[in-house]
């Protein structure tokens, strides 16, 4: 079996968990905690980051703290993994879905400016959109398979229109948008997962990464159950969100081979973008000349979803790792009723990718086996769109 993507734990991960039991910092607290946030920020371009139990985590954390509050829209992509739109609704918020740009998979820049343009009117302070009433609290893109989105235009319609940025930079450590870092592009927060499946894992965990010191303390403020002091006293509601010292350990340690294990997702990215170049039906992932991807997860777009299902049967059988991708936001039962505009390219993409195997560690031998399987299973059959 060639797996999906599996953990590359070659590095200092077995050591530095030793060090966490030998010395019995296995909890929130501990200097693998403390180390991994410097790392983070550096790796990613920011003056400070706040480590997280989750991306989930801290996507929520990060909203609360610039400001979204029960009731408000926050506006996202409708191609996005779900958590996204979760936690837009653990801040009793309602996401507003607007479609990706057809270059990149990330949130289009041309229908934001639209959208805020002809259905937001202004209300003192709020913005408000007029066909719900309701304010509207941040925009949220989303960096679509370690793919940056266009920052430059839409931190500058948000910032237009008085609205926080935070960026949703899951899979994206690493990636860089006209030779700058992701947490160098503009966002208020960005926000990062460690997740058993990103590129740099510690089994879960994630971090959210700022230029302003003092909002990424109010972060880790609501990431620390919102305590005042040494004290048993909470001045608001707060979360128990911090990652563990065994997690930061891993990371870590992880963190140190980061232009190590985005050069093999590129290189995996690459090998297979060039072996299905000319095959009819099918589509490569994005690859726009102003950023640099973390190349997450590779794959292929299928012109005629319908002839997907057969194909991941084929590979499945042949022990090839492989799965579907996001199914759109406004296609998931809680969010059937949110808010959203036309979004002809999310649709289009939902239930249309395919996803390769990409472990860092994925052998010449094993790729070739992928793309030999895959093309003798296009060749099998008509590809073309009907």
């Amino acid at each position: 079996m060639i797996p999906l993507a599996v953990p590359n734990l070659s590095g200092n991960e077995g050591r530095y968990l030793q060090e966490c039991i030998e010395t019995n910092f296995v909890s929130t607290v501990g200097p693998f905690v403390d180390r991994f946030e410097r790392m983070l920020a550096d790796a990613a371009g920011g003056t400070a980051a706040v480590a997280t139990s989750s991306g989930t985590a801290g996507l929520h954390a990060a909203l609360l703290a610039v400001g979204v509050q029960r009731d408000d829209l926050v506006i996202i992509p409708d191609f996005t993994f779900i958590a996204t739109a979760n936690a837009v609704a653990h801040c009793g918020a309602v996401p507003w879905l607007l479609d990706v740009a057809a270059d990149s998979w990330t949130l289009d820049p041309d229908q934001l400016a639209e959208e805020l343009a002809t259905n937001t009117e202004r209300c003192g302070a709020d913005l408000i959109h007029r066909p719900s009433r309701r304010r509207i609290g941040a925009v949220m893109p989303v960096f679509t398979l370690g793919l940056p989105a266009r920052m430059d235009r839409i931190v500058e319609t948000a910032r237009r229109h008085g609205l926080p940025v935070v960026a949703d930079a899951a899979a994206a450590l690493g990636a860089t948008m006209q030779g700058r870092a992701i947490s160098d592009l503009g966002a208020d927060l960005i926000v990062v997962s460690f997740n058993g499946n990103k590129t740099l894992t510690a089994g879960g965990g994630g971090g959210v990464i700022g230029g302003d010191e003092i909002l990424c303390r109010k972060v880790r403020h609501i990431s620390t159950v919102a305590r005042v002091g040494a004290a048993y006293e909470h001045d608001s509601v707060g979360y128990n969100y911090r990652m563990t010292n065994l997690q930061a350990a891993v990371a870590c340690a992880q963190l140190e081979r980061l232009d190590e294990l985005v050069s093999a997702k590129r290189r995996i990215a690459a090998t297979y973008a060039r072996a299905f170049a000319a095959l009819p039906g099918v589509a490569p992932f994005p690859a726009p000349g102003w950023a640099e991807s973390a190349c997450w997860m590779p794959g292929l777009r299928f012109l005629d979803p319908t002839h997907l299902p057969e194909v991941l049967e084929v590979l499945q059988s042949a022990g090839i790792g492989c799965r579907p991708f996001w199914r759109s936001v406004h296609r998931q039962a809680p969010y059937k009723n949110a808010p959203a505009a036309a979004v002809p390219v999310a649709d289009s993409l939902s239930e249309a990718l395919l996803v390769l195997p990409c472990s860092t560690h994925l052998s010449e031998a094993e790729q070739d086996r992928v793309i030999a399987t895959l093309r003798a299973c296009l060749a099998a059959g008509s590809m073309a769109p009907s």
